[in-house]
């Protein structure tokens, strides 16, 4: 697979084919990819909440009113959705979780290789969450690492895809009990095949040249 051709072909889809699907082991093989986003520190500070049937995708498009109404028939229609939550903190069962996690899949050689490991990630997010002041920007930030890789992963897929920032995060929140699960709304990615009234599949890509994006040290 060509990625340069890839990432000048993809594009945000803005209107979808409400009966097109993804075929399901093709939807399990992009899940699969977005679990193993790397991360920081391999802290895998998020939870994903998928929508794939229609009352389902109802749920998520209640966010979607006022001001960002135009964006729920991208969900309505879309063949999957996808919200992408990131922990609003990172506590000591996560850290554990994650340690438990690592010993499972035999990342340690022995007991000092594990301490190493638990006062490694102790200590980055301490210093995120006491030195630097903004754990949960940090953690944030990794979530969007996992939109970027799925994002790809669905163009390598020949599936068409929408990241959207524009919901209404208390409604969602209050919608899925999120402040109770400790998490908080980042992003919605919707994946499915393109309308044939897509406007956008028809413009022509626009990036910033590259003099303007790179600077040779």
């Amino acid at each position: 697979m060509d990625l340069l051709n890839v990432s000048k072909t993809r594009y945000t889809t803005k209107a979808y084919d409400p009966d097109k699907k993804i075929p399901q082991e093709q939807f399990e093989r992009l899940l699969e990819i977005l679990r193993l986003t790397p991360s920081s520190i391999n802290i895998q500070p998020w939870h994903f909440f998928i929508a794939d049937h229609a009352a389902a995708k109802e749920r998520i498009a209640k966010a979607l009113v006022g001001k960002y109404a135009y964006n729920a028939p991208k969900v309505l229609d879309s063949s999957h959705t996808i919200l992408l939550c990131t922990k609003a903190d990172i506590n000591e069962q996560h850290l554990e979780n994650l340690l438990k996690r690592d010993e499972a899949s035999g990342r340690f050689k022995d007991a000092q290789a594990k301490q190493g490991q638990k006062d490694s990630r102790s200590g980055y997010v301490d210093y995120y969450r006491n030195e630097k002041g903004d754990i949960q920007r940090w953690a944030e930030n990794q979530t969007f690492i996992a939109l970027g890789q799925v994002l790809l992963a669905a163009g390598i897929e020949g599936v068409d895809a929408t990241p959207i920032g524009g919901f209404d995060e208390g409604i969602i929140a209050e919608e899925l009990g999120l402040t109770e699960k400790g998490l908080i709304p980042s992003v919605l990615l919707t994946l499915g095949y393109r309308s044939e009234s897509d406007f956008n599949a028809k413009l022509p890509k626009s990036r910033l040249v590259k003099e303007e994006v790179f600077t040779k040290l």
